[in-house]
């Protein structure tokens, strides 16, 4: 049995997947195989550089750390991404509060060193076109597989540019299966959990047309699983229709109450599982 730990984006949601890689190792699931998007990107290097229960800490600490610093998740003030934007005219933030932590937990550490096989998806902007980074830095992949755009500035790894991954694959149940994983869990940030809504403003239209996008690609590769592969998505747990505000991404005010009550609802889920005939 090949176990892979499929990690979706979603933002400051993405808190949730820590309490999920708790519950997972607490009972004894490792993975063969890591594959992250967005902010499942750095959640899973962080697991595949350290498949381990002491990465939880390591992760734990890395959101701890944003949701006390009274700042957004990459580090800026309410008056500095204004200004941003307003120079730059393409983002609101700058990714180098990101590079500097992510250089902090992973040094110059490269795909191939590390002790589980671990991919990165990003968004081609020249190619429009699906890219998975396997080889090479991991900082830098995982810096593209997390530029949303418009709130970061796409990123450039030898010469192309990226956005983030989430636009082309949000959750690589697929990309988990065609590199021979029996076993697949799915860590996603529990939007799938939400029926979608028409909307009502002009800055809804992209969120809801994304999410359209993400959720069938999913379905569709959900239902065509072959057989013999085993697939688990894991419940998230505190989430609401708040978190689809455009305020939703300098929430960090409730990141442990939803770590905590998720990691309860995974562990629930696997006790379960283990008891299955």
């Amino acid at each position: 049995m090949s176990t892979a730990f499929v990690l979706g984006g979603g933002g400051v949601l993405g808190a949730v997947e820590v309490g999920m890689v708790q519950a997972l190792l607490e009972h004894g699931v490792v993975p063969d195989l890591v594959l992250g998007t967005s902010i499942g990107a750095m959640n899973g290097a962080l697991v595949a550089r350290e498949p381990e229960l002491a990465v939880v800490d390591r992760l734990l600490d890395l959101w701890r750390s944003a949701a006390a610093s009274g700042r957004d998740v990459l580090g800026d003030t309410a008056l500095r991404t204004v200004r941003r934007a307003v120079t730059s005219g393409t983002h609101l933030y700058s990714a180098e509060p990101l590079a500097r932590r992510l250089a902090d937990e992973l040094g110059d550490v490269r795909f191939e060193e590390l002790p589980v096989r671990f991919q990165v998806c990003a968004a081609s902007i020249e190619r429009a076109a699906e890219h998975w980074f396997t080889s090479g830095p991991v900082v830098p992949a995982v810096i593209a597989s997390a530029a949303v755009p418009g709130l970061l500035p796409p990123a450039e790894v030898d010469g192309e540019h990226y956005l983030d991954g989430g636009i082309v694959n949000s959750v690589p149940l697929g990309r988990a299966v065609a590199l021979g994983a029996t076993r697949v869990f799915v860590l996603q940030v529990g939007r799938f959990d939400r029926p979608l809504e028409a909307p009502r403003r002009p800055w809804e239209v992209a969120r809801v047309a994304f999410e359209i996008a993400r959720r069938h690609r999913f379905v569709r590769e959900l239902a065509e699983l072959p057989d013999g592969v085993a697939c688990h998505v894991l419940p998230a747990r505190g989430t609401s229709g708040k978190d689809d505000t455009l305020r939703a991404s300098r929430d960090f005010g409730s990141v442990e109450r939803r770590i905590e009550q998720t990691y309860q609802a995974c562990s629930a889920y696997l006790d379960e599982l283990d008891g299955a005939p």
